[in-house]
């Protein structure tokens, strides 16, 4: 198999996986990532969000306006300024996003089940390099 094959064939599973488990918290794709990034980081600007979940802005507006049908977020103007929304999650949200980390220890905990943990620290640290490389590769264009 190939590196690249690997990787989309991985994310395609993971993101299924994900979703079965997720199967009646009545998320749709890409809001699990958008609500681990509020996570951490509740108030983000949109833009924040679609560089940080490596989403195109339409498509981040089309998952956010699905979730705050939901009652997941809210959109808020700060300081006065009238073309910036910044994201916070709801009570509902925060519920909803708990599930999702759950959902993610456990995928995380049933893929590296029965693996030494040296050899789980080395993927990981060999996998971060990757993704930085692949990131400065996509902030220079």
């Amino acid at each position: 198999m190939t590196f690249h094959y690997m990787v989309m064939a991985n994310h395609a599973i993971y993101n299924k996986v994900l979703m079965e488990i997720l199967e009646d918290s009545g998320l749709t794709a890409g809001q699990p990532k958008v609500l681990d990034y509020l996570d951490g980081h509740d108030g983000a600007s949109q833009k924040e969000i679609a560089a940080h979940c490596y989403i195109e802005a339409a498509t981040l507006t089309s998952v956010l306006n699905g979730m705050e049908a939901k009652g997941l977020i809210e959109r808020r103007r700060l300081n006065g300024n009238r073309r910036t929304f910044h994201i916070f999650l709801t009570q509902k949200g925060r519920e909803q996003q708990e599930r999702v980390l759950e959902a993610f220890l456990r995928i995380e905990e049933q893929t590296f089940e029965g693996m030494p943990e040296a050899e789980v620290g080395q993927f990981m640290e060999l996998y971060g390099k990757i993704h930085r490389r692949l990131r400065e590769r996509l902030m220079k264009e």
